[in-house]
């Protein structure tokens, strides 16, 4: 699960980062800064999601505040 997840920030960084350069590139004349960042939404929806129902399964277990 932890594999899971790592790679599910790296593509949500990965799609802020294309909206940032087709922001720079384009100055907002084509939909593509819209579209990468509707991407990195779903993503973001997609992987909370995942954790919910990972923790539901029993696939992860929350361990609280360890001080």
């Amino acid at each position: 699960m932890k594999i899971v997840v790592a790679i599910a920030f790296i593509l949500i960084i990965g799609s802020l980062a294309s909206a940032f350069f087709f922001l720079m590139r384009d100055k907002g004349k084509t939909n593509n800064t819209v579209r990468a960042l509707a991407v990195r939404v779903g993503l973001s929806i997609a992987l909370f999601a995942a954790l919910l129902l990972a923790n539901k399964l029993g696939y992860i277990h929350p361990t609280g505040i360890r001080t």
